[in-house]
């Protein structure tokens, strides 16, 4: 059997290219100029376009968590937010949480509580960590289960994510905090 493809010819017609929007962002404290198009999240614009690859792309539904970071110091799952709605924002990253060498104390403790498995959901459980810690809102390791919920650890690594997360916790309610995020 032989089977004859046929093709048409090539016609001189312009293909026309997405819109782009032009938008500020402020990415670990690093302003960057950008044109965008409209349907572009937070989270391919950081891995696809700025080579950002900490923050992970997992469900890209906001149903895990992995892709969280921190906009305007709150956490948001990057997936579900787009980059034209965020002009002029600040966004931190898991490659924004340390101070040069020096870690964020969340990421010292995930390493002393042993945190983390796979680490592929770690950043954005770090990011959360951060945010949840910013928020005030938790006083028990109850209320943190509770409010890191929307971050899932396939390796189930939770009970050294919460001891990481009490242990900052309680550190910045004794002293007063120094360290900035």
């Amino acid at each position: 059997m032989s089977i004859t493809v046929t093709t048409a010819p090539v016609r001189d017609t312009a293909v026309a290219l997405p819109p782009q929007y032009p938008i500020t962002l402020t990415i670990n404290g690093v302003e960057k100029h950008l044109e965008v198009a409209p349907w572009t999240s937070i989270l391919d614009l950081l891995r696809e376009y700025l080579d950002l690859t900490g923050t992970k792309k997992g469900c890209d539904h906001g149903q895990c968590g992995t892709c969280t970071i921190l906009l305007n110091g709150t956490r948001i799952n990057s997936c579900l937010t787009l980059a034209v709605m965020q002009d002029g924002s600040e966004i931190t990253t898991i490659e924004g949480l340390a101070q040069g060498d020096e870690l964020h104390p969340l990421q010292a403790a995930f390493i002393e509580h042993d945190a983390f498995q796979c680490g592929y959901c770690t950043p954005g459980q770090l990011c959360s960590a951060v945010g949840l810690i910013k928020e005030g809102k938790a006083k028990t390791a109850d209320d943190i289960r509770e409010l890191m919920s929307g971050n899932i650890c396939r390796c189930g690594a939770y009970i050294g994510i919460v001891a990481a997360v009490e242990e900052v916790m309680h550190q910045q309610q004794v002293q007063a905090p120094t360290y900035a995020i």
